[in-house]
């Protein structure tokens, strides 16, 4: 096969804040043949999307391209001036982000933002992209493929909207499209949707891909070549079968073994009946105005009881839509509940968190999923962390500048990072700090929505160990909300499983195994699996997927 893709010692900087430059990619040389699909995996700051940005001229803010060549069909992307490059973006080389929702503009129809490749270059009439872009609605199983481009982006799940970014990437007729975790917020049954759209398409257009993820599983499916990477270099390359099958690379071991969380050491089953930190009672939560009968107009959780006792863990696991982060929100005040009860160590808790104590604000933390749009970007580290210090406990001067070093090191990040501004770390350090803030607060339970979603395996297994061991050390209780089962399974106690607003399965550990509902089944029955033909071999009950699956 002939090469479509060339990196030929591929050499980038970047600028620290006192001016001095550090190589962060470091002599990579990487070949992609017409068709094919090579991922690159690694760990956060390994160099993964910086690598793969480069294929398109592009480097971020404070780096730059010092040396080597990035010849994509004959064309040296390094070279080329930036009226070239914009060129060829789009029409060459296309790109698919991590979060769709951040790459479409909320006031445009979908339609429009879609075919305005074809506008900026020319490619074809208005008619004809309109045309080309249902054809591709269609090829990537979207619903409603005729109409779906009239709505807005707010107007479609998740799974529908990462779709349409693959629409809007392949409309210009592409040779190369780069994947940048495209699935990595999307529960485990609209990833297979979505998997099998991207593999479909590609493979029908003979498309070469660059995908970029930390998911072992998810590469499994669609990747031909892997290539690991660590710290700006190849550690491994090599077909998918033989790295997932016969790793040579420690590192690349390393991976794969942190791809299967290590068994939990779960607290001992009680023999007294205990009272719960956090009791939640018939709650309702929803959006819109109030109607007559004191309901919201779109109800999201309803009806749900739960019970998290002191020093243990509970799962919440559903798909995206079915309310699992409303009732996070709810739970911690931030949307008020409709009816219910909270009862927070023993007191009734305000549905309004603006009408709760300090205190009770203090006991209960959340952590949100989007480090990015949690953490203020215009204020260096220490400003964050030591807010709620400040808020919470008095603290000021030295006292604070302490605590907040004593926080960088619970969470495992140097104190140098500490003067430096979000978008300066990787999206693992910015989790951690995330997970700071709320440690910051001394709570007796923390909320975590999907916090190791956007993290890779290496790191999620050691975010998931750090928060083991911090809750033997401030017995500490977590709520955990997640997509990912495996995680789940790791950290929690007990599952909570939800679908369109109502719990509908609670498991323990001994029957976790062994779920009774429908939809449990479908949900743990979906998990990828580190085997290259799992996707093209998965078959489910067709009677479920009708009833509980897509988006």
């Amino acid at each position: 096969m002939s090469k479509l893709v060339e990196i030929k010692n591929l050499h980038v900087e970047a600028t620290t804040d006192a001016g001095r430059r550090i190589e962060i990619i470091k002599g990579v040389n990487i070949d992609i043949a017409k068709g094919e699909i090579v991922a690159l995996i690694g760990e956060s700051g390994s160099g993964k999307t910086t690598i793969a940005l480069t294929l398109m001229g592009y480097t971020r803010p404070g780096c730059r391209i010092a040396d080597g060549a990035l010849l994509v069909d004959g064309k040296d992307m390094a070279g080329l001036s930036e009226r070239e490059r914009a060129k060829v973006r789009g029409t060459e080389v296309a790109y698919v982000p991590q979060s769709a929702a951040a790459a479409f503009n909320p006031s445009q129809t979908i339609m429009d933002q879609v075919i305005e490749v074809t506008r900026i270059h020319g490619l074809m009439t208005s008619d004809k992209a309109r045309e080309r872009a249902i054809e591709l609605f269609k090829a990537l199983s979207l619903p409603w493929p005729e109409t779906i481009g009239e709505r807005y982006p707010h107007q479609v799940s998740g799974g529908q909207l990462q779709r349409l970014a693959a629409a809007m990437a392949l409309i210009g007729g592409p040779k190369l499209v780069i994947f940048d975790e495209p699935t990595t917020a999307l529960d485990v049954t609209t990833q297979i949707d979505v998997l099998r759209a991207f593999k479909s398409v590609m493979k029908a257009g003979g498309i070469a891909g660059v995908y970029v993820s930390h998911d072992l599983a998810v590469v499994a499916q669609i990747a031909d070549r892997i290539v690991v990477l660590k710290g700006g270099e190849v550690q491994e390359e090599g077909t998918t079968e033989a790295i997932l099958s016969t790793p040579a690379h420690p590192y690349t071991q390393e991976l794969l073994s942190a791809f299967e969380p290590k068994e939990t050491q779960f607290a001992g089953k009680r023999t007294y009946k205990a009272r719960p930190l956090l009791e939640i009672e018939n709650v309702i939560a929803g959006y819109g105005p109030i109607q007559a009968d004191g309901l919201p107009f779109m109800t999201a959780v309803r009806t749900v009881s739960l019970s998290v006792e002191k020093g243990r863990n509970l799962g919440i696991i559903g798909e995206s839509g079915c309310g699992k982060s409303t009732l996070a929100r709810t739970i911690a005040g931030i949307l008020p509940a409709s009816a219910g009860n909270i009862i927070f160590d023993g007191k009734e808790l305000h549905h309004d968190a603006r009408r709760r104590s300090r205190e009770a604000l203090r006991e209960m933390q959340i952590v949100f999923q989007y480090a990015d749009t949690a953490l203020n970007p215009a204020k260096p580290i220490e400003d964050i962390l030591g807010r709620p210090l400040s808020f919470y406990h008095g603290l000021k001067g030295k006292a604070r500048d302490t605590r907040v070093n004593e926080l960088l090191d619970m969470v495992r990040l140097p104190k140098a990072l500490r003067y430096r501004h979000p978008s300066e770390l990787s999206g693992g350090q910015k989790q951690r700090i995330n997970f700071a803030r709320a440690l910051a607060a001394n709570p007796k339970l923390i909320i975590c929505d999907e916090i190791t979603s956007a993290l890779d395996t290496v790191v999620a297994a050691a975010i998931i160990e750090l928060l083991k061991e911090l809750q033997r050390e401030l017995d500490l209780s977590y709520i955990f909300i997640s997509h990912d089962l495996s995680v789940v399974e790791a950290i929690c106690d007990e599952i909570m499983v939800m679908y369109r607003g109502e719990k509908v399965e609670h498991l323990t550990r001994e029957d976790v195994k062994s779920p009774t509902h429908p939809y449990s089944k479908l949900l743990f029955s979906s998990v990828p699996k580190l085997d290259p033909t799992w996707l093209d071999t998965l078959v489910l009950e067709p009677e479920l997927v009708r009833q509980y699956g897509g988006a």
